[in-house]
């Protein structure tokens, strides 16, 4: 009698076993490729739901493949565990950070193994803890040293729900706080930055890595290079030093066509330009623009504001006195900080100028134009007019023909920008890895010697928000001695943003206990970088970008030898439930614990991958996944009815041994073929299909022993990696040796794989009008529409109409038409 398959029993054996024989231990092993495989470790929330699975356990599939088809395969997991979710919660829940944190990591951890996952747990990283931001701090020291890490005055982007400062990258959209959704402000603070805009060409460029092409979109529009001009403009003003203000445009050509020019509100020159009559206003006008985030300022769909200073500057190819304004849509940390109003050829200066009266001069003449005025801005190529020796120009060429007469006159400059700003990394909050520096008043900046490392973030901080660092009023942290001169000094208070501690933690899991430094690398140079990494699109701008900039920098100083961090990335998409993204306030989120509890971990991982296409995610149903169960039910009813099953040395049919065969070498080149293409729902298509058959023949006697066998150890291994534990329960029970994860992947025959061929008739009207050599299983769709499609039939039914057709299995069809 063949026993109950029951989950709840095999899967904790078997995960008990494994991590008893360390079977998911790896070391380097130089007579085998390596494979390291690594999924965006999660961060520290508490519960991980089933969009957590649907990310990791997908993932663990394919590391599984890789390691059957004769890889040694790294797959590394840990927490990503500072930073201001944890630290919020814990002060809603009034306890500590490091407590609220990990015991979120023993909860996830537990989850995590539920997974039956080849995680090598004796590689895990928690971010949190001083033995990995002992190295963060000193990674950050290097940076500091090697000129990529400054402290420097500037806007920053506040929320004052959260009290502290965020990344561009950390406002969405409508200028909020991506964590708690507050509105943000703008403060000047004192920060610390890396420097990551001096990597943006490199960072733009992915021609060395086989990423998905719409990340390499999302990451070159927000670097935003840009090529042009830098163009002076005089200025004389009385008890001003300055005698220019410079100006980035891309439209050189349009340079005759200045009539306004607009500075940002918080640029240094508006104090000194601006006249007595206009200082009320203007300082009004400041005042409401700082209130604003760069993201509102920057919305091409808000209407552009300002008003005038009461200066001039001189445009100096026209000799023009250009009035100058300033406006909230200007940044000083854009460009230079101004730009020139061209309302005839911009569409928001056209508005612009309409709304204050300001001139709208035409300087690239429309097809057609004879000198009327513009019902709108013209913003494509034209004829160059009103532009002095250049008229009568393609405007294209005007372009280069302007800033070659501007570099030989001394009045500007071919340069690059670009949208990207420096990474800013000062957090003022408690839960981050404390940033290693020192404030001497004899001395300066002083960085924390390596042997004092880490500096501890202290038990007992006051760390409930305030708008300044918790650390601040931590008087036993901040008060030390200067590492120079003995002298007092304080320690810098802000901790580092949390992406500092996920841009690096890929090179720790190579040698997590390594103490001589972040890394052996010895261990680096055998596992990095890293082979396949998987997560979600979201993280483009930041994380993904930020880590590839941090082994830029590092490659650079010398620590490394590479300068990618992740030669392929995959990117899967977002399970959903009730047509919602689960979240908790939405009370859709699905807790996968109870599915395994009564399904078993194999079914929820089997169900998660047969949705719908990795990439593209799909939406969470019960009827689904019992479906689902059945199948794996059925699956191990049948390969242990198989081995009860006295079946024939030689087969009593030898056309449906034959068949087998054929199916079991198809099955396996179709399933091995989709897991290396993630494309898992096709993949357990196939199976299932090949599980009937199975079911099909197995009660008919009709084949023998070792073509079953064959089938039967097939349907195992390439089942192996979806559901481990129920593949290693059945192998071990059809008598195979321990373990079915330490096999290779079945290797299949393209002969015994390839389709019959059948010589395939097409008649019209009864008449045979061609002949194809097509596979035997052809169906009656495809043979219809291949017929259709011949053009000797296309000829024959030229000005005919086709009324019906005839098929006959593997024959023929036939075409009848009047």
């Amino acid at each position: 009698m063949i026993p109950r398959y029951t989950p709840s029993e095999i899967e904790p054996k078997w995960q008990e076993k494994w991590a008893a024989d360390q079977l998911h231990s790896v070391t380097e092993d130089s007579s085998r490729p390596k494979w390291y495989a690594l999924t965006m470790f999660p961060y520290t929330s508490g519960d991980l739901h089933i969009g957590h699975w649907y990310a990791m356990a997908p993932s663990d599939v394919h590391a599984r493949f890789k390691r059957m088809q004769g890889y040694n395969v790294l797959h590394p997991m840990g927490f990503d565990a500072f930073g201001l979710p944890a630290e919020n919660a814990a002060i809603k829940r009034g306890i500590h950070p490091f407590t609220w944190t990990m015991q979120n990591v023993e909860n996830m951890r537990r989850q995590l193994k539920s997974i039956g996952a080849c995680y090598d747990w004796s590689r895990e990283v928690v971010t949190c803890l001083p033995e990995y931001y002992r190295w963060t701090q000193w990674l950050f020291l290097k940076l500091l040293d090697g000129g990529l890490a400054y402290r420097a005055k500037a806007p920053v982007n506040w929320c004052p729900n959260c009290q502290t400062v965020l990344a561009n990258e950390q406002v969405i959209e409508g200028a909020r706080c991506e964590r708690c959704d507050t509105a943000v402000t703008r403060e000047d603070r004192e920060q610390w930055f890396f420097r990551i805009t001096r990597y943006a060409d490199e960072l733009a460029d992915h021609s060395r890595i086989e990423w998905p092409e719409r990340i390499g979109i999302m990451q070159k529009n927000w670097i935003g290079r840009s090529d042009g001009v830098e163009i002076s403009f005089g200025l004389d003003h009385s008890g001003v030093e300055e005698k220019e203000i410079r100006v980035f445009t891309t439209r050189a050509d349009t340079v005759f066509g200045v009539t306004f020019l607009v500075l940002a509100p918080e640029h240094p020159l508006v104090a000194k330009l601006t006249t007595p009559e206009r200082r009320a206003d203007v300082e009004k006008y400041i005042a409401a623009s700082r209130r604003q985030t760069e993201i509102e300022r920057l919305s091409t769909e808000k209407e552009k504001t300002g008003t005038f200073i009461g200066a001039y500057v001189t445009n100096r190819l026209s000799g023009e006195r250009i009035p100058l304004w300033i406006g909230d849509y200007v940044l000083l940390s854009y460009g230079t900080g101004a730009v020139m109003g061209v309302p005839a050829h911009d569409s928001r200066d056209f508005d612009f100028a309409r709304r204050f009266g300001i001139p709208i001069r035409v300087v690239i003449a429309p097809p057609g134009w004879s000198g009327q005025e513009l019902e709108e801005a013209y913003v494509e190529p034209g004829t160059m007019v009103n532009s002095s020796q250049f008229d009568g120009m393609p405007s294209e060429r005007g372009k280069e023909a302007i800033a070659d007469f501007m570099e030989k006159k001394g009045y500007g400059k071919r340069v690059v920008t670009y949208h990207l700003r420096d990474w800013l990394i000062s957090r003022q909050r408690y839960w981050g890895a404390p940033i290693p520096v020192v404030y001497c008043d004899a001395c300066g900046i002083v960085p924390v010697p390596e042997s004092d490392l880490p500096v501890l973030l202290p038990a007992d901080a006051d760390f409930r928000p305030t708008g300044e660092s918790p650390l601040l009023y931590c008087q036993p942290f901040v008060n030390t001695r200067c590492p120079r001169c003995n002298g007092p000094a304080r320690r810098e208070t802000d901790t580092m943003d949390t992406f500092m501690c996920s841009s690096w933690y890929f090179l720790r899991y190579a040698s997590p206990g390594y103490d001589r430094g972040p890394f052996d690398a010895k261990a680096l140079d055998y596992w990095l970088p890293v082979d396949q990494y998987t997560g979600g699109a979201e993280h483009a701008v930041m994380h993904l970008l930020y880590a590839r900039f941090f082994i830029k920098a590092i490659r650079d100083l010398g620590l490394i030898d590479f300068g990618e961090p992740f030669t392929r990335l995959f990117n899967q998409g977002i399970i959903v439930a009730q047509k919602h993204k689960m979240s908790k306030s939405r009370g859709n989120v699905v807790n996968p614990d109870s599915y395994v509890s009564e399904l078993g971990a194999d079914t929820v991982r089997a169900y998660l991958m047969f949705i719908g296409p990795w990439e593209q995610g799909g939406e969470w149903d019960d009827r689904g996944i019992n479906g689902m169960s059945r199948w794996l039910n059925r699956v191990w009813n049948l390969v242990l009815q198989g081995q009860e099953t006295a079946l024939p040395r030689v087969a009593p049919d030898q056309g449906v041994a034959k068949e087998l065969r054929h199916r079991t070498h198809k099955t396996i080149k179709k399933v091995t073929e989709d897991l290396g293409k993630f494309r898992y729902n096709t993949m357990l298509a196939y199976l299932m299909e090949f599980s009937n058959y199975l079911g099909k023949v197995l009660p008919e006697e009709s084949v023998d022993a070792q073509s079953w066998q064959e089938a039967s150890d097939a349907l195992m291994l390439l089942l192996a990696p979806t559901a481990p534990h129920l593949a290693e329960e059945l192998w071990t029970r059809t008598g195979h040796t321990y373990s079915i994860h330490q096999q290779s992947l079945p290797k299949w025959d393209e002969d015994l794989a390839a389709e019959e061929q059948i010589t395939f008739v097409i008649q019209i009207n009864g008449k045979v009008r061609d002949k194809l050599t097509v596979p035997a299983s052809i169906g009656e769709a495809e043979a219809r529409e291949l017929a259709l499609s011949q053009p000797r039939v296309k000829a024959f039914l030229e000005g005919k109409q086709l009324t019906s057709v005839i098929y006959v299995p593997q024959k023929l069809v036939n075409l009848v038409v009047q």
